[in-house]
């Protein structure tokens, strides 16, 4: 959704609950360049920590963002996944420049 730059989806999909969609626009705008897909070993570029002693388990996730300019960027998505059981919830964190 990133990529496509559908921010009024991603907002719905977390709920609005740090970042607005004019947010996350701006953010991609003040970068600067052209966001594309991750690479076909995208798993090796996301960083992963569970959060203890909450529940319903939690997740923090930063991802790596890629540019059709540089490859692999210095644009992070951090994210937050809370684990439902039958459904994962997104909180959008940040999306900055690391």
């Amino acid at each position: 959704m990133l990529v496509e730059r559908n921010y009024t989806e991603l907002e719905q999909l977390s709920g609005g609950v740090r970042l607005s969609a004019q947010a996350i626009e701006r953010a991609v705008s003040q970068y600067g360049r052209t966001l594309c897909r991750l690479p076909a070993e995208r798993w090796r570029y996301l960083d992963v920590v569970e959060i203890t002693g909450v529940v319903p388990a939690r997740f923090s996730v930063r991802v790596d963002l890629w540019t059709v300019e540089e490859g692999r960027s210095d644009l992070s998505l951090e994210l937050t996944l809370i684990d439902y059981g039958k459904h994962l919830a997104v909180e959008i964190d940040d999306l900055h420049v690391l």
